[in-house]
């Protein structure tokens, strides 16, 4: 999986390509927490991730517990696959999808 983490100010998009799952999931995970210190708009862009899993599921849900006291947090270009996966779990309800 690559990851492309672009910040301006305090605004962050992080652009996910390929597969995020068990085996990617701990690493992104790593990389994303220091680097959401003082963001107050996350925008996570999937437009070339393929697919996501439970752990995956778990980083966002992360995510979504820092920026509730942060500020903002937005997913777009979600693909079918891993839209259906946020229907299944109920992450549609919970996300902020363009």
């Amino acid at each position: 999986m690559n990851i492309t983490m672009n910040r301006d100010g305090n605004d962050l998009t992080v652009a996910l390509e390929g597969r995020l799952d068990t085996l990617t999931a701990p690493d992104f995970e790593k990389k994303l927490e220091p680097a959401l210190e003082g963001v107050e708009k996350l925008v996570f862009d999937f437009g070339k991730l393929e697919y996501i899993s439970s752990a995956g599921l778990r980083v966002l849900l992360t995510a979504m517990q820092i920026m509730e006291d942060q500020g903002e947090m937005t997913v777009k270009n979600v693909c079918p696959e891993v839209m259906d996966v946020f229907e299944v779990t109920g992450f549609v309800d919970d996300l902020t999808i363009e």
